[in-house]
């Protein structure tokens, strides 16, 4: 998932006080309503609930002749792969199902490894071009922990696919669900299937302290200076990062100032402890870091990458260490009460691999 950057923008930010800067087009997009158009700009606001990386399962399937269905949750984008064959033929990074010889369609039934609201999916056809569906649709029901999937409802009429493309659809449905089932018509192969929304956290999770950042309890990733190396969006992941790739990491600064990243909650809440971790950041990890925090109360803003340069300081400037984890205690923050977002400015550069910020929603 790609966010916005912000040199497209014509926005300048350097160190975390600086003043010298533009804001002409920049957008925050906001997460309590759900988009009439989306798009890549929009769904990389959003949190994929079906990403492997959270537990997303493939349930049963129809037909999975030439492509294995869980193929099509790999977070990574789709690669073609040229001359390499399988005992069905050209290996296909995606579902593909085989050539459907009688009526009906095929599908494939998902669970979400984070249940919530879905507000936009990405049905992606990349290198299938002369076995793509011609039409695909979406179905979704919510059921309890070791229910069968059952009670379906369409959440997204059947649409029109193209070769080899990405096809953004809103989901306009205001519920929660745990299960959706892709059906794609007639036959053919999906190389990527993303559904983004909103994380539902569990009603009891709500009563014990949590880390307010974590994905699977609605962290999101909302801006960032800079995301050559990597993207803010896997500070959020669980555990500890597997290698320098799985963290946000920075370009060299050749300039005065500082990186940063905005990182919204997900629920506002009182923070008691930060983890700032660099696992695998050894000669790239960044010198010192300042958390600066704000309890947003404007949900449609155009100025949040701006008004973060003037949020309070929730942890002063603390010098970091390669390949360490790295705690904070509540006595050793700024106690300003409820939060909603954080600025994680990193100076001047580097990597890290997770944040945690843990405490109790409210």
């Amino acid at each position: 998932m790609k966010l916005l950057k912000v040199e497209e923008y014509n926005v300048r930010f350097d160190l975390y006080t600086d003043t010298n800067f533009t804001l002409d087009k920049f957008e925050i997009l906001v997460m309590s309503s759900t988009p009439t158009v989306f798009d890549q700009t929009v769904a990389a606001t959003y949190v994929n609930l079906a990403d492997e990386r959270v537990g997303t399962q493939i349930i049963s399937v129809s037909d999975e002749f030439f492509a294995a269905a869980v193929r099509m949750l790999d977070p990574k984008p789709a690669v073609f792969h040229p001359g390499r064959f399988d005992d069905h033929g050209q290996y296909m990074e995606g579902w593909e199902s085989r050539r459907k010889r009688v009526d009906g369609y095929d599908w494939c039934i998902v669970q979400l490894g984070l249940a919530g609201k879905i507000v936009g999916v990405d049905i992606d056809t990349s290198h299938f071009t002369g076995n793509y569906p011609v039409a695909a649709s979406l179905d979704a029901c919510c059921v309890k922990k070791g229910e069968k999937p059952d009670n379906w409802q369409e959440i997204l009429q059947a649409v029109t696919l193209g070769p080899s493309a990405h096809h953004y659809h809103a989901i306009q449905v205001n519920e929660h669900w745990t299960h959706i089932r892709l059906n794609i018509y007639p036959d053919g192969g999906i190389a990527r299937l993303r559904v983004y929304g909103i994380v539902q956290i569990p009603d009891e999770r709500l009563n014990e302290e949590i880390d307010l950042l974590a994905v699977e309890n609605g962290g999101r990733a909302i801006a960032a200076s800079d995301e050559h190396y990597g993207n803010p969006w896997a500070l959020l992941r669980p555990g500890r990062g597997i290698n320098m790739g799985d963290g946000w990491e920075t370009r060299r600064r050749r300039v005065p100032g500082n990186e940063w990243c905005i990182l919204a909650l997900g629920k506002r809440g009182r923070v008691s402890r930060i983890i700032l971790d660099t696992a695998h950041y050894k000669g790239n990890y960044p010198d010192r870091c300042i958390v600066q925090a704000a309890n947003a109360t404007v949900e449609h803003s155009k100025s949040l990458v701006t008004q973060s340069m003037f949020w309070q300081t929730l942890l002063p400037e603390q010098k970091l260490s390669m390949d360490a984890i790295h705690t904070y205690e509540k006595d050793q923050m700024n106690d300003l009460g409820l939060i909603t977002h954080i600025r994680v400015n990193i100076i001047p550069d580097g990597g890290l691999s997770r944040v945690r910020l843990f405490g109790r929603a409210e």
